[in-house]
């Protein structure tokens, strides 16, 4: 069975295993103090273009999420996001059980327009009973978003605007970063970090086995963040196991290897997309990306399911199953080959 469900059905880019392996036996501080999260910090940083950045390491979104979103926000505060926005749809209330509500605004192809964004500042601004309301205070976003669409850069630059005109921190979720950069000749990392406050940089669906950074530009946000970290469960005893897949990752300081993993992963999407569509399989969305989400009959999903795993994402509006297909830095060339002849194959199933 071949796997398209997801991008992190792998374990780890065989650099960052060997990284591992050889500095298994070193011994170092616990807690992200030790030499390899500060080589990765600094690596990080010269990338990001952000030589004031703190840089924090997680083994997971939702908690790098959670933590960030709870550490931000006051009470009576609110997390804006689009509907179909990672807090918003699949992270079972996360932030939520922290105390804060996430306020959905309205997804055009998975992304948040600077129009609704304004709407939905002026809207509480002009309230006369604002004593009522939860304030927006943070925006989150994804780069790539859950469906697979990239934001362009005057995309981003609008709305970053928008959120420093009305006081709003903005927080980029780049689980699947590497994939945006690699689709994306608009976007710099060094782009994207300099317009928002905090940005997630991805690594389990990015080449690394469980870990994520965290860059903070936002000074404010910045101060005791560490124990905020510690405090909700998320400081990395062996941060080093973070720190040394993050050093390789980003080891010649330009982040070009990390984007190069997500750079075969996105022709090979692209290449899906072009076969579904001439099979007659609608795609759902437009995702430059490694993920694409089509709209397919019954009987040719049940001949690609025989060998091919998928994941399912219910029925689309016009009764044909909804299906995510996404490759990965890890999916292996002959998987592709196969999976696009067998499409070809479904050309003539009803």
């Amino acid at each position: 069975m071949r796997q398209f469900q997801c991008d992190y059905i792998a374990g780890c880019h065989p650099d960052l295993l060997s990284a591992l392996v050889r500095t298994n036996a070193e011994e170092v501080p616990g807690y992200g103090l030790d030499p390899f999260c500060n080589r990765a910090r600094d690596l990080i940083r010269q990338a990001a273009g952000t030589p004031g950045a703190g840089i924090y390491f997680f083994t997971g979104g939702t908690l790098t999420n959670r933590t960030l979103i709870s550490a931000a926000l006051r009470p009576g505060q609110t997390a804006l996001a689009a509907s179909t926005g990672h807090i918003a749809a699949h992270e079972t209330g996360a932030i939520e059980a922290t105390g804060f509500k996430v306020t959905e605004l309205p997804s055009v192809d998975g992304k948040i327009r600077a129009e609704d964004l304004l709407a939905a500042c002026t809207a509480y601004e002009t309230s006369c009973e604002q004593f009522l309301l939860a304030r927006p205070a943070l925006l989150y976003l994804s780069y790539p978003t859950e469906t697979g669409s990239l934001y362009s850069g005057e995309e981003l630059r609008a709305i970053s605007r928008i959120c420093r005109e009305h006081g709003l921190l903005l927080y980029i979720d780049g689980a699947r970063l590497a994939y945006g950069l690699a689709a994306s000749d608009d976007l710099t990392l060094a782009d994207i970090a300099s317009l928002c406050d905090a940005l997630m940089i991805g690594g389990t669906k990015c080449g690394a086995l469980d870990a994520e950074a965290l860059l903070i530009t936002n000074e404010k946000l910045k101060e005791g963040f560490l124990s905020q970290q510690h405090l909700r469960g998320a400081l990395i005893s062996k941060g080093r196991l973070a720190g040394v897949q993050f050093a390789e990752l980003f080891r010649d300081g330009t982040g070009a290897f990390y984007r190069s993993l997500g750079v075969r992963a996105v022709q090979d999407a692209q290449r899906l997309r072009a076969a579904f569509i001439e099979a007659g399989i609608t795609p759902d969305g437009s995702s430059p990306t490694n993920q694409q989400f089509v709209r397919i009959s019954a009987r040719k999903l049940e001949f690609l399911d025989r060998n091919f795993r998928c994941e399912p994402c219910g029925l689309a509006s016009d009764g044909r199953q909804l299906v995510r297909y996404c490759t990965a830095w890890s999916t292996k060339p002959e998987a592709v080959e196969e999976l696009l002849a067998a499409i070809a194959q479904t050309k003539d199933l009803p």
